[in-house]
């Protein structure tokens, strides 16, 4: 049921009530600030012809004023298409229960951006003073969709633009955060953009970059003592090869006598044979 009770201001809690437009003010605490102009046109002419399908929600504030609590984007394409009374529920909220229902509200738009999500999601917490449970019960979510959302807000100004401007996906996103440095994830979202990734072959690339780098079995070569030096030229003139000659620290260690065919192979034997006689 509708009520009109004119500009007296006396509107009943429980249903929906016609109120002058012009005694509505906007809420101070909505966390959305970018309105589509296109859309609101939009908006406004489907208004003109068939009025406002969904009520927005007001509270009721001094001199017989009221404050928009939700349904900003109503209000203003209302505004828009010249209408001067609105239909609306009025409700009793201190200025902690407006904010919670504004961004509740905010959150269950489907155009909303994820890291539009994230911030309301940070301001419930925040400025609300919920868990991160009390939220999941709030907004409907899983406490760990909660968390993959909030953990956006992470990432470099840079990406979460680029969040926003639809550059990359949430998966996109989702796989950055599992990269720890800065530097690196930046450099990730670039190649993102730049080769086209999906996500899938974004995860293989970030799995590649956290994999540890190999350690080189020993950082430098022991040194060989002058005497082994002088065995191994020794070995190599007489032998007329390169012989490598190899020794750990513990005095372990081999020599190796390349050849290069059967013909070679046989030389190197007869001048060994020749000198362990």
């Amino acid at each position: 049921m509708i009520e009109d009770a004119g500009n007296s201001g006396d509107f009943s809690a429980d249903t929906v009530n016609e109120i002058n437009i012009n005694l509505i003010e906007v809420n101070p605490f909505q966390p959305r600030t970018n309105f589509s102009e296109e859309a609101l046109n939009e908006l406004a002419g489907s208004i003109k012809e068939m009025g406002v399908i969904q009520p927005i929600t007001v509270r009721k504030v001094d001199d017989g004023k009221y404050q928009l609590i939700t349904g900003e984007r109503r209000y203003r394409a209302a505004k828009m298409a010249n209408l001067s009374k609105i239909p609306a529920f009025v409700r009793i909220a201190d200025d902690q229960a407006m904010l919670e229902m504004a961004l509740v509200e905010n959150i269950q738009r489907e155009d909303l951006d994820a890291i539009e999500v994230a911030i309301s999601y940070q301001r419930l917490i925040e400025e609300c003073r919920l868990t991160q449970e009390n939220l999941s019960g709030r907004v409907g979510k899983k406490r760990a969709t909660i968390s993959n959302y909030l953990r956006l807000l992470k990432l470099p100004a840079e990406i979460q633009l680029g969040i926003r401007d639809k550059k990359i996906s949430m998966g996109h996103a989702r796989t950055l955060i599992n990269i720890e440095d800065d530097e690196k994830q930046l450099k990730a979202y670039y190649r993102i953009i730049d080769e086209g990734l999906s996500v899938r072959a974004t995860e293989e690339v970030i799995r590649n970059l956290n994999q540890p780098t190999a350690k080189k079995s020993s950082s430098k070569k022991p040194e060989l003592p002058e005497e082994y030096k002088d065995v191994k030229n020794h070995l190599s003139s007489f032998l007329n090869t390169n012989v490598d000659f190899k020794r750990s620290n513990n005095g372990k260690g081999k020599i190796v006598i390349p050849f290069k065919s059967d013909e070679d192979l046989e030389r190197i034997m007869s001048l060994l044979g020749k000198e362990s006689k």
